[in-house]
Protein backbone atom coordinates (compact mmCIF):
# COMPACT_ATOMS: atom_id res chain seq x y z
CA UNK A 1 0.00 0.00 0.00
CA UNK A 2 1.30 3.39 -1.10
CA UNK A 3 1.56 5.50 2.54
CA UNK A 4 3.26 8.65 2.83
CA UNK A 5 4.74 9.16 6.32
CA UNK A 6 4.16 12.51 7.36
CA UNK A 7 5.21 14.16 10.88
CA UNK A 8 3.57 10.78 12.33
CA UNK A 9 0.55 10.40 9.84
CA UNK A 10 -0.07 8.13 7.25
CA UNK A 11 -1.04 10.12 4.14
CA UNK A 12 -2.99 8.05 1.04
CA UNK A 13 -2.57 8.15 -2.27
CA UNK A 14 -4.86 7.57 -5.35
CA UNK A 15 -4.38 4.64 -5.46
CA UNK A 16 -5.36 3.42 -1.70
CA UNK A 17 -8.52 5.15 -2.22
CA UNK A 18 -9.18 2.48 -5.21
CA UNK A 19 -8.23 -0.15 -3.39
CA UNK A 20 -10.43 1.45 -0.20
CA UNK A 21 -13.60 1.40 -2.97
CA UNK A 22 -12.68 -2.01 -3.70
CA UNK A 23 -13.30 -3.24 -0.33
CA UNK A 24 -15.88 -1.52 0.47
CA UNK A 25 -17.62 -2.75 -2.72
CA UNK A 26 -16.99 -5.93 -0.64
CA UNK A 27 -18.38 -5.53 2.44
CA UNK A 28 -21.57 -4.20 0.84
CA UNK A 29 -21.83 -7.38 -1.41
CA UNK A 30 -21.85 -9.39 1.63
CA UNK A 31 -24.18 -7.47 3.82
CA UNK A 32 -26.74 -7.44 1.14
CA UNK A 33 -26.58 -11.36 0.69
CA UNK A 34 -26.86 -11.59 4.13
CA UNK A 35 -29.77 -9.11 3.92
CA UNK A 36 -31.40 -11.13 1.10
CA UNK A 37 -31.00 -14.60 1.94
CA UNK A 38 -31.84 -16.85 1.57
CA UNK A 39 -33.00 -15.73 -2.31
CA UNK A 40 -30.00 -13.37 -2.92
CA UNK A 41 -33.18 -11.22 -4.10
CA UNK A 42 -35.70 -9.20 -2.33
CA UNK A 43 -39.33 -10.91 -1.70
CA UNK A 44 -42.78 -8.61 -2.27
CA UNK A 45 -44.53 -8.12 1.59
CA UNK A 46 -47.29 -9.90 2.29
CA UNK A 47 -51.44 -8.81 3.41
CA UNK A 48 -53.69 -9.71 6.26
CA UNK A 49 -57.23 -8.60 6.38
CA UNK A 50 -56.92 -5.05 8.26
CA UNK A 51 -54.73 -4.06 5.50
CA UNK A 52 -56.50 -5.11 2.76
CA UNK A 53 -59.76 -3.54 4.44
CA UNK A 54 -58.29 -0.52 4.81
CA UNK A 55 -56.92 0.10 1.81
CA UNK A 56 -60.18 -1.16 -0.55
CA UNK A 57 -62.49 0.57 2.35
CA UNK A 58 -63.90 -3.16 4.08
CA UNK A 59 -63.86 -3.49 7.30
CA UNK A 60 -61.68 -7.05 8.64
CA UNK A 61 -65.56 -9.39 8.34
CA UNK A 62 -66.44 -8.27 4.53
CA UNK A 63 -62.69 -9.14 3.72
CA UNK A 64 -62.91 -12.58 5.62
CA UNK A 65 -66.50 -12.66 3.33
CA UNK A 66 -65.57 -11.61 0.04
CA UNK A 67 -62.14 -14.30 0.49
CA UNK A 68 -64.36 -17.06 1.21
CA UNK A 69 -67.26 -16.25 -1.89
CA UNK A 70 -64.72 -16.47 -4.54
CA UNK A 71 -65.63 -15.06 -7.64
CA UNK A 72 -63.58 -12.94 -9.20
CA UNK A 73 -61.62 -11.63 -6.11
CA UNK A 74 -58.53 -13.93 -4.99
CA UNK A 75 -59.24 -15.39 -1.69
CA UNK A 76 -55.56 -15.53 -0.66
CA UNK A 77 -54.08 -18.08 1.52
CA UNK A 78 -53.47 -19.13 4.97
CA UNK A 79 -50.58 -18.93 6.81
CA UNK A 80 -48.28 -21.83 7.67
CA UNK A 81 -49.89 -21.97 11.34
CA UNK A 82 -53.21 -21.73 10.17
CA UNK A 83 -54.43 -18.50 12.15
CA UNK A 84 -54.17 -15.76 9.56
CA UNK A 85 -55.34 -15.21 6.00
CA UNK A 86 -52.81 -13.38 4.10
CA UNK A 87 -52.61 -11.93 0.45
CA UNK A 88 -49.70 -11.91 -1.74
CA UNK A 89 -49.10 -8.91 -3.28
CA UNK A 90 -50.35 -9.24 -6.78
CA UNK A 91 -53.62 -10.14 -5.52
CA UNK A 92 -54.13 -7.12 -3.39
CA UNK A 93 -53.42 -5.16 -6.10
CA UNK A 94 -56.25 -7.05 -8.27
CA UNK A 95 -58.53 -6.50 -5.00
CA UNK A 96 -57.38 -2.64 -5.58
CA UNK A 97 -58.16 -2.22 -9.18
CA UNK A 98 -61.31 -3.95 -8.70
CA UNK A 99 -62.98 -2.14 -5.46
CA UNK A 100 -61.07 1.30 -6.32
CA UNK A 101 -61.61 1.67 -10.37
CA UNK A 102 -62.66 5.56 -9.85
CA UNK A 103 -59.22 5.81 -9.00
CA UNK A 104 -57.67 3.62 -11.70
CA UNK A 105 -56.21 5.60 -15.25
CA UNK A 106 -59.03 6.04 -17.47
CA UNK A 107 -59.27 5.84 -21.37
CA UNK A 108 -57.25 7.89 -22.91
CA UNK A 109 -55.53 9.11 -20.11
CA UNK A 110 -51.43 8.84 -19.85
CA UNK A 111 -49.35 8.18 -16.77
CA UNK A 112 -48.81 11.02 -14.35
CA UNK A 113 -44.86 11.47 -14.47
CA UNK A 114 -44.17 12.76 -10.56
CA UNK A 115 -40.24 14.16 -9.80
CA UNK A 116 -38.91 13.98 -6.47
CA UNK A 117 -36.50 16.34 -6.17
CA UNK A 118 -34.37 18.55 -3.38
CA UNK A 119 -30.98 20.24 -3.62
CA UNK A 120 -29.36 18.42 -0.89
CA UNK A 121 -29.46 15.01 0.56
CA UNK A 122 -30.21 13.52 3.77
CA UNK A 123 -34.04 14.74 3.23
CA UNK A 124 -35.59 11.51 2.77
CA UNK A 125 -35.80 12.07 -1.09
CA UNK A 126 -34.91 7.93 -2.20
CA UNK A 127 -37.31 6.78 0.29
CA UNK A 128 -40.09 8.79 -0.74
CA UNK A 129 -39.78 8.13 -4.21
CA UNK A 130 -39.48 4.57 -2.64
CA UNK A 131 -42.57 4.63 -0.41
CA UNK A 132 -44.64 6.42 -3.46
CA UNK A 133 -43.79 4.23 -6.28
CA UNK A 134 -44.93 1.02 -3.86
CA UNK A 135 -47.87 3.11 -2.48
CA UNK A 136 -49.15 3.60 -5.62
CA UNK A 137 -48.56 -0.18 -6.93
CA UNK A 138 -50.50 -1.22 -3.83
CA UNK A 139 -52.94 0.77 -4.38
CA UNK A 140 -53.56 -1.18 -8.30
CA UNK A 141 -51.28 1.59 -10.06
CA UNK A 142 -48.88 0.46 -12.26
CA UNK A 143 -45.70 2.19 -12.10
CA UNK A 144 -42.70 3.07 -13.80
CA UNK A 145 -39.28 4.23 -11.32
CA UNK A 146 -36.71 5.84 -12.91
CA UNK A 147 -33.45 6.70 -10.94
CA UNK A 148 -31.95 9.53 -12.07
CA UNK A 149 -29.15 9.66 -9.24
CA UNK A 150 -25.50 8.47 -10.04
CA UNK A 151 -25.06 7.23 -6.58
CA UNK A 152 -28.27 4.30 -7.89
CA UNK A 153 -29.98 4.80 -3.66
CA UNK A 154 -32.82 4.11 -5.24
CA UNK A 155 -31.43 0.96 -7.01
CA UNK A 156 -30.19 -0.38 -4.06
CA UNK A 157 -33.42 -0.23 -2.21
CA UNK A 158 -34.61 -2.87 -5.04
CA UNK A 159 -32.05 -5.06 -4.54
CA UNK A 160 -29.48 -4.14 -7.23
CA UNK A 161 -26.21 -3.59 -6.88
CA UNK A 162 -25.67 -0.50 -8.58
CA UNK A 163 -21.62 -0.95 -10.13
CA UNK A 164 -21.55 -4.43 -9.66
CA UNK A 165 -25.08 -5.71 -11.56
CA UNK A 166 -26.20 -2.40 -13.63
CA UNK A 167 -24.21 -1.67 -16.72
CA UNK A 168 -24.24 1.95 -18.74
CA UNK A 169 -26.26 0.38 -21.20
CA UNK A 170 -28.71 0.06 -18.57
CA UNK A 171 -29.36 3.32 -17.38
CA UNK A 172 -30.30 6.61 -19.11
CA UNK A 173 -27.07 7.69 -20.53
CA UNK A 174 -27.46 5.99 -24.17
CA UNK A 175 -30.77 8.58 -23.93
CA UNK A 176 -28.61 11.14 -23.00
CA UNK A 177 -25.91 10.59 -25.85
CA UNK A 178 -28.12 10.13 -27.90
CA UNK A 179 -27.78 6.64 -28.59
CA UNK A 180 -31.44 5.70 -27.81
CA UNK A 181 -34.55 7.64 -28.47
CA UNK A 182 -37.14 6.25 -25.82
CA UNK A 183 -36.48 4.54 -22.60
CA UNK A 184 -37.62 0.88 -23.55
CA UNK A 185 -33.98 -0.57 -23.80
CA UNK A 186 -33.36 0.21 -19.99
CA UNK A 187 -36.66 -1.01 -18.11
CA UNK A 188 -36.66 -4.26 -16.32
CA UNK A 189 -39.28 -5.95 -13.82
CA UNK A 190 -38.53 -6.15 -10.21
CA UNK A 191 -39.23 -7.97 -6.92
CA UNK A 192 -42.40 -5.60 -6.35
CA UNK A 193 -45.57 -6.62 -8.70
CA UNK A 194 -46.46 -3.72 -10.30
CA UNK A 195 -42.85 -1.61 -10.63
CA UNK A 196 -40.74 -1.84 -13.67
CA UNK A 197 -37.25 0.21 -13.19
CA UNK A 198 -35.11 1.67 -14.94
CA UNK A 199 -31.83 2.04 -12.49
CA UNK A 200 -28.92 3.73 -12.32
CA UNK A 201 -25.20 3.38 -11.22
CA UNK A 202 -22.39 5.41 -10.77
CA UNK A 203 -21.27 5.90 -14.72
CA UNK A 204 -24.49 8.04 -14.95
CA UNK A 205 -22.64 11.07 -14.48
CA UNK A 206 -21.31 10.90 -17.50
CA UNK A 207 -24.43 12.73 -19.10
CA UNK A 208 -23.97 15.62 -16.94
CA UNK A 209 -20.88 16.35 -19.63
CA UNK A 210 -22.93 14.48 -22.48
CA UNK A 211 -26.04 16.75 -22.07
CA UNK A 212 -24.33 20.29 -22.35
CA UNK A 213 -21.80 18.71 -25.30
CA UNK A 214 -25.08 18.08 -27.54
CA UNK A 215 -26.53 20.93 -27.29
CA UNK A 216 -23.17 22.84 -28.12
CA UNK A 217 -22.40 19.93 -31.14
CA UNK A 218 -26.10 20.32 -32.51
CA UNK A 219 -27.16 23.89 -31.53
CA UNK A 220 -30.84 25.20 -30.89
CA UNK A 221 -32.92 22.19 -32.67
CA UNK A 222 -31.49 19.92 -29.56
CA UNK A 223 -33.34 21.10 -26.31
CA UNK A 224 -31.20 19.40 -23.55
CA UNK A 225 -33.83 19.44 -20.76
CA UNK A 226 -36.24 17.63 -23.14
CA UNK A 227 -34.23 14.42 -23.88
CA UNK A 228 -35.98 12.47 -20.93
CA UNK A 229 -39.51 13.93 -21.81
CA UNK A 230 -39.51 12.84 -25.23
CA UNK A 231 -37.96 9.34 -24.09
CA UNK A 232 -40.86 8.40 -22.15
CA UNK A 233 -43.14 9.43 -24.14
CA UNK A 234 -44.18 5.60 -25.10
CA UNK A 235 -44.07 4.52 -21.27
CA UNK A 236 -46.74 7.01 -20.56
CA UNK A 237 -49.35 5.24 -22.40
CA UNK A 238 -48.05 1.67 -20.27
CA UNK A 239 -48.33 3.32 -17.11
CA UNK A 240 -50.38 5.05 -14.73
CA UNK A 241 -47.36 6.64 -12.52
CA UNK A 242 -43.47 7.30 -13.69
CA UNK A 243 -41.60 8.34 -10.41
CA UNK A 244 -38.61 9.97 -10.99
CA UNK A 245 -35.61 9.57 -8.34
CA UNK A 246 -33.18 13.19 -9.17
CA UNK A 247 -29.53 13.65 -8.15
CA UNK A 248 -29.05 16.55 -4.83
CA UNK A 249 -28.17 18.79 -6.92
CA UNK A 250 -29.70 21.23 -9.38
CA UNK A 251 -27.82 18.92 -12.53
CA UNK A 252 -29.13 18.69 -16.06
CA UNK A 253 -30.53 15.77 -15.17
CA UNK A 254 -32.33 16.61 -12.08
CA UNK A 255 -33.71 19.38 -14.90
CA UNK A 256 -34.48 16.96 -17.30
CA UNK A 257 -36.53 15.03 -14.51
CA UNK A 258 -38.28 18.50 -13.57
CA UNK A 259 -39.41 19.34 -17.33
CA UNK A 260 -40.43 15.84 -17.97
CA UNK A 261 -42.28 15.94 -14.46
CA UNK A 262 -46.37 17.04 -14.18
CA UNK A 263 -45.61 16.79 -10.63
CA UNK A 264 -43.36 17.80 -8.50
CA UNK A 265 -42.51 16.62 -4.73
CA UNK A 266 -39.73 18.63 -2.01
CA UNK A 267 -39.51 16.44 0.89
CA UNK A 268 -37.99 19.12 3.30
CA UNK A 269 -37.76 18.62 6.93
CA UNK A 270 -38.29 21.06 9.19
CA UNK A 271 -34.69 22.14 9.33
CA UNK A 272 -33.25 25.79 9.22
CA UNK A 273 -30.33 24.68 6.89
CA UNK A 274 -32.83 22.13 4.88
CA UNK A 275 -35.37 25.46 4.52
CA UNK A 276 -32.18 28.09 3.40
CA UNK A 277 -31.39 25.38 0.80
CA UNK A 278 -34.46 24.78 -0.62
CA UNK A 279 -35.50 28.14 -1.02
CA UNK A 280 -32.08 28.54 -3.29
CA UNK A 281 -33.01 25.07 -5.27
CA UNK A 282 -36.43 26.89 -6.48
CA UNK A 283 -34.54 30.07 -7.43
CA UNK A 284 -31.81 28.65 -9.06
CA UNK A 285 -34.43 26.56 -11.03
CA UNK A 286 -36.53 29.42 -11.72
CA UNK A 287 -33.67 30.95 -13.12
CA UNK A 288 -32.49 28.38 -15.16
CA UNK A 289 -35.93 27.98 -16.75
CA UNK A 290 -35.87 31.54 -17.96
CA UNK A 291 -32.27 30.74 -19.73
CA UNK A 292 -34.80 28.24 -21.79
CA UNK A 293 -36.20 31.21 -23.32
CA UNK A 294 -39.90 31.10 -24.83
CA UNK A 295 -39.20 27.39 -25.29
CA UNK A 296 -39.38 26.55 -21.55
CA UNK A 297 -42.14 29.07 -20.59
CA UNK A 298 -44.45 27.67 -21.26
CA UNK A 299 -44.06 23.99 -18.91
CA UNK A 300 -47.25 23.90 -16.14
CA UNK A 301 -47.23 21.42 -13.44
CA UNK A 302 -49.82 20.02 -12.21
CA UNK A 303 -49.19 19.94 -8.69
CA UNK A 304 -46.30 21.22 -6.57
CA UNK A 305 -46.14 19.04 -3.41
CA UNK A 306 -43.48 20.39 -0.38
CA UNK A 307 -43.82 16.87 2.37
CA UNK A 308 -42.29 17.89 5.42
CA UNK A 309 -40.35 15.03 6.23
CA UNK A 310 -38.05 13.60 9.36
CA UNK A 311 -40.26 15.58 11.56
CA UNK A 312 -39.52 14.83 15.23
CA UNK A 313 -42.85 16.52 17.21
CA UNK A 314 -40.46 16.73 20.28
CA UNK A 315 -38.06 19.49 19.18
CA UNK A 316 -39.03 22.88 19.80
CA UNK A 317 -37.15 24.62 17.29
CA UNK A 318 -39.01 22.73 14.48
CA UNK A 319 -42.07 24.47 15.23
CA UNK A 320 -40.85 27.67 13.98
CA UNK A 321 -39.08 26.68 10.95
CA UNK A 322 -42.70 24.60 10.24
CA UNK A 323 -44.06 28.39 10.45
CA UNK A 324 -41.29 29.57 8.00
CA UNK A 325 -41.71 26.93 5.47
CA UNK A 326 -45.65 27.75 5.58
CA UNK A 327 -44.59 30.65 4.92
CA UNK A 328 -42.64 30.78 2.15
CA UNK A 329 -44.90 27.17 0.24
CA UNK A 330 -48.54 28.19 1.57
CA UNK A 331 -51.24 25.87 -0.04
CA UNK A 332 -48.08 23.44 -1.62
CA UNK A 333 -47.37 22.45 1.77
CA UNK A 334 -49.04 19.32 2.83
CA UNK A 335 -51.05 18.75 5.64
CA UNK A 336 -49.28 15.12 6.16
CA UNK A 337 -45.88 14.78 7.48
CA UNK A 338 -43.61 12.11 7.73
CA UNK A 339 -42.32 11.34 11.60
CA UNK A 340 -38.70 10.99 12.06
CA UNK A 341 -38.74 7.45 13.77
CA UNK A 342 -36.13 4.62 14.12
CA UNK A 343 -38.96 2.31 12.19
CA UNK A 344 -38.06 4.11 8.36
CA UNK A 345 -34.13 3.92 9.67
CA UNK A 346 -34.35 0.22 10.17
CA UNK A 347 -36.18 -0.20 7.07
CA UNK A 348 -33.66 1.30 5.06
CA UNK A 349 -31.03 -0.30 6.68
CA UNK A 350 -32.39 -3.69 5.05
CA UNK A 351 -32.24 -2.12 1.88
CA UNK A 352 -36.50 -1.32 2.08
CA UNK A 353 -38.81 0.46 3.24
CA UNK A 354 -41.76 0.89 5.33
CA UNK A 355 -44.11 -1.28 3.07
CA UNK A 356 -41.49 -3.96 2.85
CA UNK A 357 -42.24 -4.58 6.80
CA UNK A 358 -42.86 -8.25 7.28
CA UNK A 359 -46.38 -9.00 8.09
CA UNK A 360 -47.55 -8.69 11.86
CA UNK A 361 -44.68 -6.20 12.41
CA UNK A 362 -47.32 -3.04 12.09
CA UNK A 363 -48.79 -4.12 15.46
CA UNK A 364 -46.27 -1.67 16.72
CA UNK A 365 -47.06 1.81 17.34
CA UNK A 366 -44.41 3.36 16.04
CA UNK A 367 -44.40 1.66 12.78
CA UNK A 368 -48.09 2.01 12.37
CA UNK A 369 -47.39 6.27 13.05
CA UNK A 370 -45.23 5.74 10.02
CA UNK A 371 -47.29 3.12 7.41
CA UNK A 372 -50.40 5.74 8.29
CA UNK A 373 -48.39 8.25 7.33
CA UNK A 374 -47.17 7.85 4.12
CA UNK A 375 -50.05 5.45 3.20
CA UNK A 376 -51.85 9.24 3.81
CA UNK A 377 -49.12 10.96 1.90
CA UNK A 378 -49.75 8.42 -1.19
CA UNK A 379 -53.76 8.72 -0.85
CA UNK A 380 -53.14 12.68 -1.42
CA UNK A 381 -50.54 12.10 -4.52
CA UNK A 382 -53.37 9.61 -5.84
CA UNK A 383 -55.85 12.23 -5.64
CA UNK A 384 -53.70 14.59 -7.53
CA UNK A 385 -53.37 12.13 -10.14
CA UNK A 386 -57.18 11.58 -10.61
CA UNK A 387 -57.56 15.48 -10.88
CA UNK A 388 -54.75 15.45 -13.55
CA UNK A 389 -56.52 12.64 -15.02
CA UNK A 390 -59.50 14.58 -15.54
CA UNK A 391 -57.80 17.69 -17.03
CA UNK A 392 -56.33 15.32 -19.89
CA UNK A 393 -59.61 13.52 -20.62
CA UNK A 394 -61.79 16.76 -20.45
CA UNK A 395 -62.33 18.40 -23.60
CA UNK A 396 -61.04 22.18 -23.30
CA UNK A 397 -63.52 24.80 -24.99
CA UNK A 398 -62.50 27.03 -27.44
CA UNK A 399 -63.86 29.93 -28.46
CA UNK A 400 -65.49 30.54 -31.82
Amino acid sequence: MSQILVEGREQLALEDIGQQADRAKKVLAKVRRAMLAPNSSKEAPRFGPAQLGQLCGLDTRQVDYRARKGGSLPSGSMNASGTRREFQLPEVRQWSRQLRHDRMRPDGAEAITIAVANFKGGVTKTTTALTLAQGLSIRGHKVLVIDCDPQGSLTTLFGILPDAEVEAQDTILPLCLGEQDSIEYAIRGTYFDGIDLVPATSLLFSAEFALPGRQRDEGSSFQFWNVLHYGIDLARQHYDAIVIDTPPSLSYVTINAMMAADGLITPLPPNALDFASSVQFWDLFYDLTKELGSRGRNKKFDFVNVLLSKVDSSDIASNVVREWISAAYGAKVLSIEIPKTATAASASAEFGSIYDMKPGSASSRTIKRAVDAYDQFVDAVEAQMVSAWLRQTTPTETSE
